[in-house]
């Protein structure tokens, strides 16, 4: 009968044991579980907020870690050189003018009604092309060498007219880089006085002048590029409407011989 007891009383301590063991496992189980799910949480929100973050942010970031000094003169070096560049793109676009149509209408104005008749297709036209038309046109009576030095002369003065501000859209293209080097110099020179103050190279001690120095030298050249860009689109549409001009007077000239025949 003790030997029963015994048995039974070996059993209930190895289900109650057992019993026991089981909860442990379970409760771990789901401690890891839960912060298996909490860490994957957490890293879903990090993975949103660097998606959110779109080119604008990491750009505004990155010119407000390069220093207000510097950063603020590259960014007034690329307004005003884009304000320059949109001007003239404006102005050249309206300068612009269909030759090929405007010499037709001025030689048949010519054959059909004379000189005069000519100046008023011209005055109705926009453009240095037709400008240069009226003005040989308006020396037209005394004789074609007076007519071809007006239209030299005044072909001289439209030119002057195209290449304006353009010289200060090239100097906004030196100074962007030239400003970003300094600023890359300046904080270079910043992180050794402070090596040299500390007595010992330490990264993070040099890191955020090093950051700010790289940071302007990028925005410079990052302005310089975008401003050559305009640049040599309207130096392209000035040398076309140049072309444009040169070829027209020619043609003038040859219209005004054929007309005094």
């Amino acid at each position: 009968m003790k030997k029963l007891f015994s048995i039974l009383a070996m059993a209930g301590l190895f289900v109650l044991s057992t019993n026991t063991v089981s909860a442990n496992v379970n409760a771990i189980v789901s401690n890891v579980s839960s912060t298996v799910v909490t860490a994957s949480v957490m890293l879903q929100d990090d993975a949103a907020v660097q998606t959110e973050k779109g080119f604008t942010q990491v750009l505004k970031e990155q010119f407000i870690q390069g220093g207000a000094g510097f950063m603020g003169i590259v960014l007034l070096c690329l307004i005003l050189g884009l304000a320059v560049a949109i001007e003239r793109i404006i102005y050249l676009n309206m300068a612009s003018t269909n030759t090929n149509k405007l010499k037709q209408q001025v030689e048949d104005a010519l054959a059909s009604g004379g000189v005069e008749a000519a100046k008023e297709v011209c005055r109705n036209t926009k453009g240095p092309v037709a400008s240069i038309y009226y003005q040989g046109l308006d020396r037209a009576g005394e004789s074609v060498e007076s007519a071809e030095k007006a239209v030299v002369a005044y072909g001289g003065v439209q030119m002057g007219q195209l290449e304006k501000n353009v010289s200060w859209l090239s100097l906004f293209i030196a100074i962007a880089p030239m400003l970003g080097f300094m600023g890359t110099v300046i904080g270079m020179i910043q992180a050794f006085q402070k090596i040299s103050a500390v007595g010992n190279l330490s990264a993070s001690l040099i890191a955020g002048d090093i950051q700010v120095a790289l940071l302007t030298t990028v925005f410079g050249l990052i302005t310089a590029i975008i401003l050559q860009i305009f640049y040599n689109y309207i130096i392209a549409k000035i040398d076309s409407i140049v072309n444009d001009m040169e070829d027209s007077s020619i043609t003038l000239i040859d219209m005004l011989v054929d007309h005094k025949k």
